[in-house]
Order: C-alpha cells, then sequence, then structure tokens
C-alpha cells in the first residue's frame, strides 16, 4: 500500500534520531506481526496476539511501527477468523492500544501523534467501517464491547468520515441503534458513541429520530434515576440535545410525539433538594441547555423557525416549566450558582416576546407561607447577590419582559411611589409585601458607601430597562422627587440628580482605592440609565441642564486620564444628547452653550475621539444578542471539581469577574443606539456651528450718533458698519461650519497638531485652508468646464462627420442624376432628327386600306357566287334525274327538310 510506504517513511523521520530503540520495536513488532499471520499453531498466534496488545498499549514507537505494518494483518483476523473469539477478541484490543494515546507518553505537540495517525489510516482501510459493524451482531459481549469502543476511538479523532462510511452502510445507524437495548455497559459505549456521532450531522440526527431515539433517551434517563443519575444521564441529555440543536423537524417530532413531560421529570428536584452533588449540577444544567434550545427553535435558514419557537414557548409553560425554572432559580438559594444562572436565563429567554408567557410571570407568585410576585424575588436577587453572574441573569429576565412590552413596563413604573427616608434604608429582605417599585426605589436610595452604591448601580440597570423606549415611564420616573438624606439639606431633589451624584461618589471612591475591583461597572450602569434616560426626552435634558454642575462633571468624566474607555465614551454620548434633544432656548441652557463648553473644555477633536475609541473597543465590536450557553459535553465537564467550577466554565470564560455585567451592557440594542446618536450628534453640533449664537442685539459704541453728526451722514455711517458686520458674521459662520465639518469628519486626525499651534498659526492655517478650498472649486469648476466643452467638440465632430456623409451622397446621387439625363436628352435628339423626315399621310392609308379590302370582299362574293350557281345546276340535274325514275321530286325535298330541322312551305304559309 502507498499510505503504507509513506507511513513508514514518516516513521524514519519522526525517529530518525533513536534508530537502535526504533528499528528494536519495529522488529519485534513486525516478528509478532510474522507470527499471528504465518503461524502454525494456534496457541502460538494467540499469545502473539497478547504479546503484540501489550507492546502497542505501552509504546508510542510500537504504536507507529504498527500503524505502518499491522492493519492489513488485523483486518484480516477480523476478516477470516470470525469462529476463533479469543483471535477477535485480541484483535480489536490491540486495535483500540493502538489508537489510544498512551497518557505516560511526553510527545510534544509539533511531532506525530502515533494514535491520530493510526486512526486516520484505519478509516481508510477498504471496508473497515462495515466489518467492524458487522461485528455488533456477534453473540460474544467482548467483541461488541471492544468493536463500540474502537469505533468510539475513530469517531473521536475522525468524525467526518467515520460519519460518511456509516451512511453509505445498509443499516449502520440501526446497529448501533440495536445496541442501546443491551446489556448496561454496552448501552452505555453505545450511547457515548452515538452523542459522537450526531453532532453536527443531520442526516445521521434524522435516521436516529426515525429510530426512536427519543423513546429510549428518556427510558434510560427513567432508569438512571433523572437528574440524580450518573454520567449515563449526562450522555443522554447530550444525545438528545445533539438531536433537536437547530433542527425543527426534529423538535416537532418530540412536541408532537412525546412531548415536554419527561423533559420535567428531569428538572423537577426529588428528595433532598439541598443536596447538588456534582454530576447532579451537570445534569441539571445540559437539561436546561434543551430548553434552551426548544426556546431558540430551528436554524436561522429555516423558514419556519419563528412558529416552531413560538409554539415551543406556548407548550413549554402549559407543562409549567415556569414553575420548575423558578424553583431552580429563585426558590433554591442552596441550589449552586450556576444552576440559578441558567434557570434564570432560561425564564428570561421564554418571556420575550410572548405576551402569553409575559402576562405569566408577572402574575407568578412564589413561596408557600406568605407570598411574594415572582418579579419581586427576582429583583431582590439582583440587589442582595454577592455573584455578578446571578446579577447579570436575573438583571436578563427584566430586560426580556420590558422589550416592546409598554404595558409591563407602565405596569412596573405604577409602583414607583417615593417612601419615607426611614423607611428606604430597612433592609431589603424584611416585608415580602413591599410593592416593586418600594424595593426598586429602596436600592436606588441606599447610603453613600461602596456596597450600597454597586446595589444603586444594580437598580438603576433595572430602571432603565423599564424606561427603555417608554416617553410615559420616562416621563413618571422624572416626576419622582426623593427627600434629603438629612433634613438640614433642605428640600427633596430629583431621582435624577441624586444618580448623577452616585455617579460622581464612585468615580472618586474607585479613584481613592486605586484600584477598579468590584466596580468597573457601577459607572458604565449609571450612565447607560442616563443615556436610557435622555434618549428622544427633551423633558430629562431640560431637568438634567437645570443643575450646571452636571455638564461640568460630565466634561471632566470625559477627559479624565483614569476612566475607562467605556466611561469616557458614554459620557460623550450624554453630553451629546443635551445637544440633540435640546429644545432650551434660556441663555446657559441651549445646545450652542453645551457645545461652547464641549469646544472649550475639551476640544472637538479630543471629544470625537472619544466615540472612535469606544467604537474600537473589544466589548463594542463583538457585541450581539443574547445566546445560550455553550454546549456541556463530557468532555468539557470531566476537569470540574465542584459546582461551582461548572458556572466557570460554563457561563463566562473571562477572566475579569467585571466583563460578562458590560457585555451585557453592550448588547446589540444598546451598540445599535449608540451609533445612531454618534451620527446625530456629529450632524448636530455642525448644524450648531453654522447658527449665530443668540438673537441678543449688541450696541457698540461705534452706532451711537455723534455730535455735530447730520442724519444723513450717520444713517451713511450706520449702513456702513451693518454691511461690514454682515460680512464678517458670514465669513465667521462659513469658518464655523467648516470647521466643525472637518472635525466630525475625521474624528481628531489632527488633535496634537491644532492642540500645539498658537493662534496666529491657527488663523494663517485657516487662510491657507480656505484658499486651498478655493482653489480646488476653482480647479474642479474648470475641469467641469473643459468636460463640457470637450463633449460639445466631440459632438460637432460627430456632426460634420454625419453631414460630410450625407453630402457626399447626395453628390452621388445628382451625378447619376445627370448621366440619366444626359442619356435621356441623347435619345430625344435622336428621336428628333428620324422625325425630319417626311411622314406617311395616315388617312390616304386607311382609305388605301378599305379599298383593298372591299377589292377583296367582292372577289370573294363572286367566287361564292359562282360557287352557287355550279350547285344549282346539280341540283336541276339531278330534280329532272328523278323525275325519269318517277320519284316526287318535292315530297323528297320536304323529307330532306323536315330531317334538317327546316320548317316545311305549308308551315311557312300557315304563320
Amino acid at each position: 500500500m502507498d499510505l503504507v510506504n509513506s507511513y513508514k517513511g514518516v516513521v524514519g523521520l519522526v525517529f530518525g534520531n533513536e534508530k537502535s530503540s526504533s528499528s528494536n520495536e519495529d522488529s519485534h513488532v513486525e516478528r509478532l506481526l510474522d507470527c499471528i499471520s504465518n503461524g502454525k499453531l494456534a496457541e502460538d498466534r494467540r499469545t502473539a496476539m497478547v504479546e503484540l496488545q501489550s507492546v502497542v498499549a505501552e509504546s508510542s514507537g510500537a504504536q507507529l511501527a504498527f500503524g505502518a505494518m499491522g492493519f492489513p494483518v488485523m483486518m484480516g483476523v477480523l476478516r477470516e477468523e470470525r469462529d476463533d473469539v479469543e483471535m477477535i477478541r485480541g484483535a480489536l484490543e490491540t486495535l483500540v492500544g493502538a489508537l489510544t494515546p498512551i497518557e505516560h507518553s511526553k510527545i510534544p505537540k509539533n511531532e506525530i501523534q502515533p494514535a491520530l495517525m493510526n486512526t486516520d489510516l484505519l478509516s481508510r482501510e477498504a471496508d473497515s467501517i462495515s466489518l467492524l459493524l458487522s461485528l455488533l451482531s456477534e453473540e460474544d459481549f467482548y467483541v461488541r464491547y471492544y468493536t463500540l469502543q474502537l469505533l468510539t476511538a475513530l469517531l473521536t479523532n475522525s468524525p467526518n468520515r467515520l460519519q460518511e462510511a456509516i451512511l453509505t452502510i445498509p443499516r449502520g445507524i440501526t446497529r448501533l441503534m440495536d445496541m442501546l437495548m443491551d446489556r448496561e455497559v454496552i448501552r452505555n459505549e453505545a450511547l457515548l458513541l452515538l452523542t459522537y456521532l450526531t453532532r453536527e450531522a443531520e442526516e445521521i440526527q434524522k435516521i436516529v429520530v426515525f429510530e426512536g431515539a427519543f423513546e429510549k433517551i428518556f427510558s434510560i434517563i427513567r432508569e438512571e434515576g433523572g437528574s440524580d443519575g450518573g454520567v449515563v444521564v449526562q450522555d443522554c441529555i447530550e444525545l438528545l440535545n445533539n438531536l433537536i440543536r437547530k433542527n425543527a423537524s426534529n423538535q416537532i417530532l418530540l412536541r408532537e410525539t412525546i412531548g415536554f413531560d419527561p423533559l420535567m421529570s428531569i428538572l423537577k428536584l426529588r428528595g433532598s433538594t439541598y443536596s447538588f452533588t456534582q454530576q447532579k449540577t451537570i445534569n441539571l444544567l445540559s437539561s436546561l441547555e434543551t430548553i434552551n434550545l426548544l426556546i431558540m427553535g430551528g436554524s436561522e435558514a429555516d423558514p419556519g423557525k419563528d412558529a416552531n419557537k413560538l409554539a415551543n414557548k406556548t407548550t413549554l409553560v402549559q407543562k409549567k416549566v415556569l414553575d420548575h425554572l423558578l424553583m431552580l432559580g429563585v426558590e433554591s438559594q442552596w441550589a449552586p450558582v450556576a444552576v440559578r444562572c441558567a434557570a434564570l436565563q432560561c425564564v428570561g429567554n421564554l418571556i420575550i416576546g410572548h405576551s402569553k408567557n409575559l402576562d405569566a410571570i408577572a402574575s407568578k407568585v412564589l413561596g408557600e407561607g406568605p407570598q411574594e410576585p415572582a418579579l419581586n424575588s427576582i429583583l431582590r436577587i439582583i440587589l442582595r447577590t454577592s455573584s455578578v453572574q446571578e446579577f447579570v441573569a436575573a438583571d436578563y429576565v427584566f430586560k426580556s419582559f420590558c422589550e416592546k412590552n409598554a404595558d409591563g413596563q407602565k405596569m412596573l413604573a405604577s409602583t414607583l411611589i417615593p417612601q419615607p427616608h426611614s423607611m428606604t434604608h430597612a433592609p431589603l429582605e424584611e416585608d415580602v409585601n413591599v410593592s416593586f417599585g418600594s424595593i426598586l426605589l429602596q436600592g436606588l436610595t441606599m447610603s453613600e458607601n461602596e456596597v450600597d452604591l454597586e446595589t444603586c448601580c444594580r437598580a438603576a440597570s433595572v430602571l432603565s430597562h423599564i424606561m427603555k423606549d417608554n416617553v410615559h415611564c420616562k416621563e413618571k420616573v422624572l416626576h419622582i422627587e426623593l427627600e434629603a438624606p438629612t433634613p438640614s439639606l433642605g428640600a427633596s431633589e430629583p431621582l435624577m440628580y441624586r444618580m448623577v451624584t452616585y455617579l460622581a461618589l464612585s468615580s472618586s471612591m474607585k479613584n481613592k482605592d486605586g484600584k477598579s475591583s468590584g466596580n468597573a461597572y457601577i459607572q458604565p450602569i449609571l450612565l447607560k440609565m442616563l443615556v436610557t434616560w435622555l434618549a428622544d426626552f427633551p423633558s430629562a435634558v431640560h431637568c438634567f441642564l437645570d443643575s450646571r454642575p452636571h455638564i461640568t462633571y460630565l466634561l471632566e468624566l470625559v477627559s479624565s486620564s483614569s476612566a475607562t474607555v467605556f466611561i469616557k465614551g458614554l459620557a460623550a454620548v450624554l453630553l451629546g444628547e443635551c445637544v440633540i434633544y435640546n429644545k432650551s432656548g434660556e441663555s446657559g441652557k441651549d445646545a450652542f452653550t453645551v457645545v461652547d463648553s464641549i469646544s472649550q473644555k475639551v476640544g472637538l477633536t479630543s471629544y470625537f475621539l472619544k466615540f472612535d475609541e469606544m467604537r474600537k473597543s473589544f466589548l463594542f465590536t463583538s457585541a450581539r444578542s443574547a445566546e445560550p450557553p455553550k454546549q456541556l459535553t463530557r468532555s468539557a465537564s470531566a476537569g470540574m471539581v465542584e459546582p461551582e467550577d461548572v458556572e466557570e466554565n460554563n457561563l463566562s470564560d473571562q477572566k475579569d469577574e467585571d466583563l460578562p455585567v458590560l457585555s451585557s451592557i453592550f448588547d446589540a440594542a444598546f451598540v445599535n443606539l449608540v451609533k445612531s446618536l454618534e451620527a446625530n450628534i456629529r450632524e448636530k453640533i455642525v448644524e450648531v456651528y453654522s447658527q449665530p449664537k443668540s438673537n441678543v442685539a449688541v450696541v457698540p459704541a461705534e452706532l451711537e450718533q455723534k455730535s455735530g453728526e447730520s442724519d444723513g451722514e450717520y444713517i451713511k455711517r450706520l449702513k456702513e458698519f451693518v454691511e461690514k458686520q454682515c460680512f464678517e458674521i458670514q465669513d465667521l459662520l462659513g469658518r464655523n461650519a467648516s470647521l466643525a465639518e472637518d472635525v466630525a469628519a475625521t474624528g481628531g486626525a489632527s488633535h496634537s497638531r491644532s492642540e500645539q499651534g498658537t493662534g496666529s498659526d491657527r488663523v494663517h492655517v485657516e487662510a491657507l485652508r480656505r484658499d486651498l478650498q478655493e482653489a480646488s472649486k476653482r480647479l474642479e469648476l474648470l475641469k467641469a468646464e473643459k468636460a463640457k466643452i470637450e463633449s460639445e467638440a466631440s459632438m460637432y465632430k460627430n456632426l460634420a462627420g454625419k453631414m460630410e456623409s450625407d453630402l457626399k451622397s447626395l453628390s452621388d446621387a445628382y451625378n447619376s442624376l445627370e448621366q440619366a439625363n444626359f442619356q435621356l436628352e441623347k435619345e430625344v435628339r435622336g428621336e428628333k432628327g428620324v422625325g425630319s423626315l417626311a411622314f406617311p399621310d395616315v388617312d390616304a392609308i386607311r382609305a388605301q386600306a378599305r379599298e383593298e379590302a372591299q377589292k377583296e370582299s367582292e372577289a370573294e362574293l363572286n367566287d361564292l357566287l359562282v360557287c352557287l350557281g355550279q350547285e344549282q345546276s346539280k341540283v336541276e340535274k339531278l330534280s329532272g334525274r328523278l323525275l325519269e325514275l318517277g320519284e316526287d321530286v318535292d315530297k323528297l325535298l320536304e323529307d330532306i327538310g323536315d330531317d334538317m330541322g327546316l320548317p316545311a312551305d305549308g308551315e311557312e304559309e300557315e304563320e
């Protein structure tokens, strides 16, 4: 075989510097293979097989040597010695050893891995897969067991080739499915094999489902004890997830045949609910992944995805899945954090965009004794949990609840009623009868220390969901007045002012501590809430600008060297909203004042840089809609020691604990909002710079009438002054507009250079720039005129060519007419020459012709008369002869007349 020969070459290259050990192993393996294939005694061959199995399982060199020459021998044994069970077992075990990596063997990653090489070789062997599948029908237990192990090893290292091969073998999948009904050890191996086989293989998934996979999977799960079972339950759920992942037809079949009841039984907690082992945690996480897959529906390309998703959500809620999810995510606080987070994530996915499910979660109450609305309990989790991941998951529930649910937002906002200052500092867990709004406002108005600021920012996140795209809710929150922390500080203040105060406090605390751990997301969340509040809501902008320190603080935050890219970017967006949604005409609060402050304190170039830096950040560019957690496979969970490890592996791959929160802030919807706001901000700033600052009339001293100045001279001087001012104003407006456009377009490319120049340099550069623009415009006009002239010249050239062609045609036609005329004149002249001779007399010719014709007719008449005379003489002679003969001549003539049809003489007389 060419492949084996090339493999031998690879073996030589890999072990070329270890010739002695390599050659010894090669020769030893070769000798054993020769004994197996050519041995005379059966016992010797079996002994050689056992020894070969041991050598291959312990040495990488032996694995390579076996791969170079052993597969044809082993395939021959499996094919030709089916009656010798021991040899079949030995051959299968040897093949499994050749395909299994040796744990204690340290092979550099950049060198060839013998197990992978052998897998590739065996999968390329002709009819190897069909031969192995045929062994599954053997009666010997170990033959079936080792065959399944061998197929699993092949599938682990070379999945695509094995999937393609099994599809081409008649009843290949059926044989594997039959193994699920075999003895427990065989069943478990077959189950593991099927989990590998059904990954990313839609055709195989359909066949497996057609063979009754759903019934067999849930039957095994029941036998193993549901979520309390071992790793077999995990394998069953993993196989189930493979079958329904992005496969709408299989989801419909599951829903309409056996239903979702067996899945609900897995989620139902039994016995000691406070006891969560590592395996039980993994089993519950896998079953929650199943719920998420059903909620997702089919693949994106499936036209019936939305209908299937809607049907799955409706059926799941009908099967009381919300009760199980809330038990795992809210009521079972002894459950691992990973399970609670996954359950809350499922709740969010289940209710988003589904009106009936939104009503169901809004009306759901929890607790056996004093009951509390489910949304209140989830809000308490947000405010008090110590886990960042649990906060993100619970916050996602409110985000999903408020998404395009104006009625739900209004319902939550209607409960936002301020409480007395003494009640706002009561413990959050005291009273289950407190309304949702009271709990939220209590979280928003905690004392001003670092722990309470974190609670406040979490409450602000919920508040931002309530206000998103809902003017009614924004108006409701805008009118909330809070009591001062101490009566000595005076009257109440708007909630917005308190939020800005907390924003400034969080910044100062972080700077004083000199570290950002645990607080890196406080300012972004508060800024996101303010951005959401001010978006398309001028009343909120007016309230924000009522306090001058607000703008001052934002300007400091944008230019702060210690603030992160996200904080600077969101502060810049908030400043921009104070421009684009500013409807105020008051001096000091209008849009021009805000833009002027940005220009003086930060600089427009530096200001626009904040947008560019945020837009280029990783979180901004990778923002996407919420997706289910990554698939939890056996290999992914093999290294987990504690249930908390599942959380780290399954919920977040990020080392920074704040990154999941920042990712939830910069979701796809918010990123799109910021992008649209940025474009509007740039456009609005250009527009503001192009308009006069104010309409207030300025009366300089030059406008006063001088003493002794006549009215006419005064009017003339005023006109000159006004004209001069108009020219200067127009020039300044033009410069401002062009400068703003350049800054908005470049985004600050010349930031450092512009800051270093002096005032005179900038004026000079500005003049040069205008001159360059005017020259460019003139050049463009000249180019346009040149193009127009060239176009007209080309048109006239084409017209001249056409006229020349027409003239030539007319000339040719004229020449031909001249020739024809000449020919006709020649013919006429010829005719005239003939016509000069004597013409005959026509009348004479006619008379002569008549005379000749008369002569001819008289001659013919004479000839006819002669003939008649001759005939008459003949008749007379014949009549005389007849008389002589005694015939009646008259009678005879009468008969002849009758025969000829002539009338008789008598008749003529009668007539």
